[in-house]
Formats: C-alpha cells, structure tokens, sequence
C-alpha cells in the first residue's frame, strides 16, 4: 500500500468573516486539536534552529498526559539544526509528511523525505538541515527515554512506509491495519509511533480502556472517533490526545480510507510514586 497525500498544510489565517466554533475541545480525558486552528499565531520558535517554526501540539500536563511532547515543525530550504535537541535523556521519533531533508547521525547522512521515519535515541548525537526547495514538514515526537537496568539501549532506526510490512489486525479481513516503523517486541524501546490504515466502514469493534497515552494526527480521509463518553468527527489534520484509560473507538465512515499516525508509551513497568 503506497502513501498518498499526507496531510501538511498547516499555518494562515481565517478570514474576518468566519464563524467561531471549532470542534476544538480539553477534556479530562483528552484534547481535540482541529487543524483549523493549527495556524500562524500559534507557532513557536526553538533555539538553535533556523528557519524553523513549530506547532507544540502536546507537552506533559500533570494529571493529563504525561509521558511525551509532539511537534509539527515546518522547516524552511537551507533551515534546520545543528543542535535539535536540548535534552540528554530525550529520544526522538521523526515522521516526514512533505519535502525533503537530512539528518546526520553520529556523523552519517540519511536522507528523508514524505514518508520517512527515523529513530533517535536519547544521547546521541544528531542535526537536521533541509535540503530541498519548499518547505518540509515533519511529526516529532520527544520522549524521556526509561533506562532499564541491564537492558542495553535501542539503536538509531532509517526507514521508510513503503518499505515496512502492513500488519492486519485479526479478523478484519485487512480492513483494520497497522504499519509499525519499530518491532513491537523488542523491549529495548519505550514507544511506538506507527500508522494506522481503516478502509472504508472498518471499526474499531470495542471501547480500549488501556494504559497506553496516545497521541493520534490524521493523515488522511475521516471518521467518527469515540473518545471517552463523546463522539467526535474528524479529518485530515485534526490531532487527539489521550490520557491513560480514556476508553476509545472508531468507525472509518469514508469515502477513503483513514490513517493517522500513533504514539503510545509501550515496554516499561508502571512507576510507583
């Protein structure tokens, strides 16, 4: 299954004349994001990049989510990062949705482009310069990494959508399915970031009630998402963001499919405070 358009196009501003109301929404139990309100004013600017701009579309609340920041950054030809992250402990899971770009890790150049993935684990050294001409855009998610005593740490991971297998949920006929850029059973890594396919019509068939916080941006097409005691419709562009247990579901109601890209925190014990 090739990628279509991934959904980018982030940034102006409404016009005067434009109603109000949004379905955007901060719950208990989670956040709706719209894209409609992903816009210019809303941006920021981090240290050490250049021609850089950024919309922070979840960070740690206590009492909400607390396990991840995500980011989508807008990177212009020529802009970018010789010094991206300013944590030691943070990893990174980078998903590219337009353009083209390099990062060097550890000394050695990757190119990435709509598409990509790349993991980078915490302490490592890496930058990021766009090398293309337009813009690129990109999901990056940062994570405090969870050392595990005797568990050595993750390596660095390049690839790309279509060069990863789809995986079919069971029973669903491949209706229900899920691209996974990191083996979901090697314990060395504490999150995940894949995408999730639905064809047309396809469910999520049950309320999951789990541990695991989300952060899930559409990609592409629509749906009906059940987030805690709510339905909520959204499109490409639109951003959820889950707390531990808020139940959830889906119903793809088309006419395309509909894929959004994921995080969970995944492979550690619960801390006990």
């Amino acid at each position: 299954m090739k990628n279509t358009r991934l959904f980018s196009n982030m940034g102006g501003l409404p016009g005067q004349s434009e109603l109000l109301s949004s379905k955007a929404v901060f719950t208990t139990a989670y956040a709706v994001i719209p894209g409609s309100v992903m816009r210019d004013i809303v941006t920021s600017v981090l240290p050490h990049w250049a021609g850089t701009r950024a919309w922070i579309i979840s960070r740690p609340l206590t009492g909400f989510s607390e396990t991840f920041s995500q980011y989508i950054m807008e990177v212009a030809p020529g802009g970018g990062s010789d010094k991206p992250e300013p944590d030691a402990r943070a990893s990174a899971a980078i998903f590219v949705v337009d353009g083209e770009m390099i990062v060097t890790f550890e000394g050695e150049e990757k190119a990435l482009r709509t598409g990509s993935f790349a993991y980078l684990p915490a302490g490592r050294r890496w930058t990021l310069k766009n090398t293309g001409d337009v813009p690129a855009k990109f999901h990056w998610v940062r994570k405090a990494f969870e050392v595990v005593e005797g568990l050595k740490a993750p390596p660095a991971v390049f690839t790309h959508e279509d060069d990863c297998e789809i995986s079919a949920m069971p029973d669903t006929d491949g209706r229900w399915a899920t691209t996974r850029f990191l083996d979901p059973n090697d314990v060395r890594y504490d999150m995940h970031l894949n995408i999730v396919t639905f064809e047309p019509g396809a469910v999520i068939p049950f309320l999951e009630t789990h541990v695991m916080e989300h952060g899930l941006y559409v990609l592409e097409g629509r749906a009906v998402y059940r987030l805690n005691e709510d339905w909520v419709e959204v499109e490409a562009g639109d951003y959820m963001w889950l707390r531990a247990f808020c139940p959830q579901a889906c119903y793809a109601g088309g006419p395309g499919r509909f894929r959004y890209l994921l995080y969970k925190d995944v492979n550690r014990h619960t801390k006990l405070w």
